[in-house]
């Protein structure tokens, strides 16, 4: 169940991240006052996913030591690169997936901990 929630909390960290570029996104090239800023939906769908994946973490570290749960987050850092590849088509250079995948190899070390 630990882990379970920990995934859940990575992904709702990396939704509001996906949702905060698009929200910033949406705002380029356009003079928006604050309030049409503060108006946009994925401004308000980041916001939510943030405070819900900060809840769902707070459940993680009452049940994991925060020793293994916080390398865990480095997750994020894959689930990032590869929305960054294939949903925005930035560039990833060779160098950036080798970290990758030490951290995949890193977070299976400290899984088989728990």
């Amino acid at each position: 169940m630990s882990l379970w929630l920990l995934l859940l909390a990575c992904l709702l960290t990396c939704l509001g991240q996906v949702a905060q570029k698009y929200a910033v996104e949406s705002w380029r090239g356009a003079s928006l006052s604050w309030s049409r800023k503060v108006r946009s939906p994925w401004l308000w769908l980041a916001l939510f996913a943030l405070g819900t994946g900060l809840l769902v973490w707070l459940l993680v570290l009452q049940r994991l030591p925060v020793g293994i749960a916080y390398p865990m987050l480095s997750l994020n850092f894959v689930i990032i690169t590869l929305i960054a590849r294939f949903v925005f088509k930035e560039p990833v250079d060779v160098q950036h997936w080798f970290g990758v995948f030490l951290v995949i190899g890193g977070v299976a070390l400290l899984g088989q901990q728990s």
